[in-house]
């Protein structure tokens, strides 16, 4: 590495082509940074006392060979955006003075010769800063005043217009300017390909400029070692796209998210959102083998089903519209779950109508615990381990048995409770309050009403000063009446003439042009039939939609028995035995004619020979129980048999730890076939 301070003009004035990798961000500095940079310019440029603004490091690295009549070629590991604003701002100047004949020092024609272009070279080897993607074009349009291309790059030229302004109506004198871009100090770092590690100096800059997001320093990691051509397929296949359809969203972080979601399904453990990428990279040491094509490859794929269900670009329009009912929870710990059970689904584990009830499950889970005020501190934990809970030859009873299965904090609330709570509590002050209206307007119907212009009604009005027909219809404790059941579910409808009915009474509100009795609103149907609106009628409402909530966001369909069974069955047994139980269920799988879940473990039959096995789960070690007295069970070497009385008169058992005890399972069991 060499390392010195110098002037950015005569670092750029070097005849150099700097190039900034494929896999680095593209450029997004800020209208503010822009700003901050402009004033630090100014203030350079005016006070003589400042000899030098330091506004950071540029690092880079020679790309490879090239030919010694062609331009040296560097590729740019730090330092691109403050780079790429410069030149943004050398052309604004150059273009500001092209035809100004008062200026002698300084000239658009010296500017572009020393700064922006190798003025001798043809081709992209002309400009001396070659941007990626849709920032490359647009800068060189730029540079050589052309018209900007079908699709450009945002940021470069609203910075660009940012600049050209300034110098045009601040009433700053073009030589202040030229004085301050020349008292600008950067240090100059060339990386020596043979002994540096371009990656670990990356990640030591404290760079000046916007910081890096965790999905940023994932995708250098993983690209920056290899060559530019194995970087250009692997980025332009798979992490290109991956940003593009991130980008689509305008929520903050989000490719972050999606890696830290990611790793949660890889490792089962929750990153921190700031450390997803020291996260990503002991995951990749830890795996070791896989490729970095095969990696960005898993990533892509899991990335496609992340924005299928956060960005609904769904094709299945089934599917679209519960991903759709599940973002509008804004519960975004269910995705690493969500994710992986899109893959099994992908992959021809479940079938789409499984696919799509286990989704609805998750959606009623997580509505029915907002409805009754269940801490969701949990949830992220209850999720991120939720598939490793699964058994995926039995996919949709097992997430059932689990589901319902969690008990305290965890809880699938019951009808009881989830009917109970949506009936008293406050539902128009809920977060989902709109959600959950629409669903219930629109429950198991094949015309959805359009309720883009719609908005909550109170049918019994949110003025505290009722009328006197109000006060009537609702007797003399009509303030307790008001205070109690207001903002209630059986007071609560939609309407699209809000402004119209507002404090009405409610024979208005019913009988006026656009009123309850006219709506085609389903919600609405039954006040036409209601002449006085009164604490028995609100109360009567709120039980026939709690009824219908009921059915919208569904308790799983699963019996107490066999919730009972899978609780005790191999899903159930610690993760370090799971592997263990599996190889021994297919180290007889030939042999089982018939099996089921009981009594804590699997039953599992042979009716051709009488064979009998049970297996129970404990919590260090598998029992097996095979239906053969103790003193005439074939005993291998390595192996200690046991009275299985406690499961029932005339068993043996073994108790199982390890797989190198399988041979001897599997020699008993040969024994009692062939004697």
């Amino acid at each position: 590495m060499k390392a010195k301070e110098t002037q950015l003009l005569k670092f750029l004035k070097i005849p150099n082509q700097y190039i900034i990798p494929l896999y680095q961000r593209t450029y997004s500095w800020s209208e503010k940074q822009c700003a901050q940079l402009w004033d630090d310019i100014l203030r350079a440029g005016k006070d003589k006392s400042i000899k030098g603004h330091f506004i950071g490091s540029v690092v880079y690295i020679e790309k490879g060979l090239y030919n010694t009549t062609d331009i040296p070629q560097m590729l740019v590991i730090d330092g691109q955006q403050r780079l790429t604003t410069i030149s943004l701002l050398i052309a604004a100047l150059g273009q500001a003075i092209k035809d100004r004949d008062d200026i002698t020092e300084i000239s658009q024609r010296r500017l572009n010769y020393y700064y922006l272009y190798n003025i001798e070279e043809e081709g992209e080897l002309r400009y001396k800063l070659l941007l990626t993607q849709n920032d490359k074009e647009s800068l060189k349009k730029i540079l050589d005043e052309n018209k900007l291309p079908k699709n450009p790059s945002e940021s470069i030229v609203k910075n660009f217009e940012f600049f050209k302004d300034k110098i045009e109506n601040s009433g700053v004198d073009p030589l202040t300017i030229y004085e301050g871009l020349n008292k600008l100090i950067i240090v100059d770092i060339a990386l020596d390909r043979e002994n540096d590690n371009p990656q670990l100096i990356f990640e030591s800059l404290n760079s000046t400029g916007l910081q890096l997001s965790q999905a940023d320093l994932i995708r250098n990691y993983v690209l920056m070692g290899l060559d530019t051509k194995d970087q250009e397929c692997l980025y332009k296949e798979f992490w290109y796209p991956m940003e593009e359809n991130f980008h689509e969203s305008k929520e903050e972080h989000i490719f972050d998210r999606f890696m830290r979601d990611y790793l949660i399904v890889k490792t089962g453990k929750i990153p921190r959102l700031n450390q997803v990428y020291e996260a990503f990279k002991l995951y990749t040491h830890k795996i070791g083998a896989p490729t970095v094509h095969e990696i960005i490859s898993d990533i892509y794929k899991f990335s496609q089903y992340f924005t299928a269900m956060n960005l609904f670009n769904e094709e299945d329009e089934k599917l679209r519209k519960i991903f759709f009912d599940i973002k509008s929870l804004r519960v975004d710990v269910v995705y690493p779950f969500l994710i992986e059970v899109y893959d099994d689904y992908q992959n021809k584990i479940i079938n789409k109508d499984e696919f799509i009830e286990i989704l609805n499950f998750t959606e009623n889970y997580i509505f029915r615990r907002a409805v009754c005020e269940i801490p969701t501190n949990s949830l992220n934990k209850t999720f991120a381990g939720l598939s490793r809970e699964l058994y995926k030859n039995n996919y949709l009873d097992s997430f059932k048995s689990v589901m319902v299965g969690m008990k305290t904090y965890k809880r699938y609330p019951s009808d009881a409770e989830f009917k109970r709570e949506l009936m008293i509590r406050d539902v128009y002050n809920f977060r989902n309050s709109w959600y959950m209206l629409r669903k219930l307007e629109n429950f198991n119907t094949k015309e959805s009403v359009n309720l883009e212009n719609c908005s909550i009604e109170h049918i019994m009005p949110q003025n505290e000063n009722l009328s006197a027909e109000w006060q009537n219809d609702l007797g003399e404790n009509w303030e307790e009446i008001h205070e109690q059941y207001l903002h209630t579910i059986g007071n609560l409808t939609i309407t699209g003439y809000n402004p119209e009915l507002s404090d009405r009474p409610f024979i208005q509100k019913r009988d006026m042009e656009g009123g309850f009795g006219s709506s085609p609103i389903r919600l609405n149907r039954g006040l036409s039939a209601i002449s006085k609106w009164d604490v028995d009628e609100i109360e009567k409402r709120a039980n026939r939609l709690s009824d219908r909530a009921l059915e919208v966001w569904s308790y799983p369909d699963i019996s107490d028995q066999n919730v009972c069974n899978f609780m005790n069955s191999s899903i159930f047994v610690k993760p370090a035995f799971r592997d263990l139980y599996n190889k021994i269920l297919e180290s007889i799988e030939d042999l089982v004619t018939e099996s089921s879940y009981e009594d804590g473990g699997l039953s599992i039959w042979n009716t051709k020979t009488d064979l009998y096995l049970f297996l129970r789960p404990e919590k260090n070690h598998i029992n097996v129980y095979f239906c053969i007295p103790p003193d005439e069970i074939h005993i291998p070497e390595g192996i200690l048999i046991e009275d299985g009385r406690d499961l029932e008169e005339g068993y043996s058992r073994t108790s199982i730890t390890s797989t190198s005890q399988i041979p001897q399972i599997t020699e008993i069991i040969d024994k009692y076939i062939n004697s």
